[in-house]
């Protein structure tokens, strides 16, 4: 048995979920807050995911085998995925550069340049920087993403494990894991000598096979089953964990990242993914979400 969540953010409209259903010969349950609804169905998957969004497409389709819809681990990417920014980038325009080092990590988000390169390239942009700076960026900055927060900690709620895995900097990724509510995070470490950046990183460099193997050592560590894993990212250099989790969802992510995809999310924020698996708001102003229709 396989369920599709539909959410739409501005409301599901009744039609929206009759032609779902028609599409997927399937059966809808009830609506959702206003903006989500499951349909049940045994077609293929695959072909009712592309079904669905062909039939649907201004609205978020999850499509997953419902056993696993609650999964135990997420590891997520931190950039434009938990926050709503690209660290490196907001820290360039401190001194002038973000036009040119944005375009750098946009190309090495799409994929079309190598990211460990390129953030040798942007960080050296950064020597002579006072540390001081960065924490500036961090407290003017750096926001967290919609549903962020309510999303790690309903899993973590609910027995589940978090996981931040960053091509990012420890600078940020300490307090945005701390703030959102995460175990654990991992990411590059800035050199930093008498209180200034040297332009260089730590070595190994956080990159995307760094993110694979922690997706499946902390699947190893926790005894899970590989279907109970959550990975969710924006870029390519989240492709290898998000293929390699039992549910990959692209967040607003580039057109590679998004092809490579289990699932995305277009048009909604983060709690897209707490009705896919199968939450619903609190009543009141609680950040953990409940299990729908409890």
């Amino acid at each position: 048995m396989f369920i599709a969540t539909l959410v739409a953010p501005d409301g599901l409209k009744a039609g929206d979920i009759s032609m779902a259903a028609d599409a997927v010969r399937g059966r809808a349950g009830p609506v959702v807050d206003g903006v989500a609804c499951d349909v049940r169905f045994d077609e293929d998957p695959t072909g009712a995911r592309t079904a669905l969004q062909d039939a649907l497409p201004t609205i978020d389709i999850i499509v997953q085998i419902a056993a696993d819809r609650r999964r135990s681990l997420i590891v997520a990417d931190m950039d434009s995925t938990m926050i709503t920014v690209e660290c490196i980038d907001e820290l360039a325009d401190y001194v002038g550069l973000k036009t040119e080092v944005a375009e750098v990590t946009e190309r090495a988000m799409r994929g079309e340049i190598d990211f460990a390169g390129a953030l040798r390239d942007r960080v050296a942009l950064l020597a002579g920087m006072p540390e001081t700076t960065v924490a500036e960026c961090l407290r003017e900055r750096v926001r967290i993403m919609g549903g962020a927060q309510a999303l790690i900690g309903t899993v973590r709620a609910h027995g589940g494990y978090a996981l931040l895995v960053s091509g990012g900097f420890t600078h940020f990724t300490g307090p945005v894991a701390s703030e959102i509510g995460f175990d654990r995070a991992v990411a590059n470490r800035l050199v930093v000598r008498d209180g200034v950046l040297t332009g260089v990183t730590e070595l190994p460099i956080v990159d995307a096979d760094t993110k694979r193997v922690a997706l499946l050592t902390e699947i190893a560590s926790q005894g899970l089953s590989l279907s109970k894993s959550l990975a969710v990212g924006d870029g390519a250099n989240d492709i290898p964990m998000i293929q390699a989790a039992g549910l990959g969802v692209a967040y607003h992510a580039k057109p590679k990242t998004e092809a490579a995809a289990d699932a995305r999310v277009k048009f909604g924020d983060l709690s897209v993914i707490l009705y896919a698996m199968g939450f619903s708001k609190p009543s009141a102003s609680d950040e953990c979400w409940k299990i729908a229709g409890v």
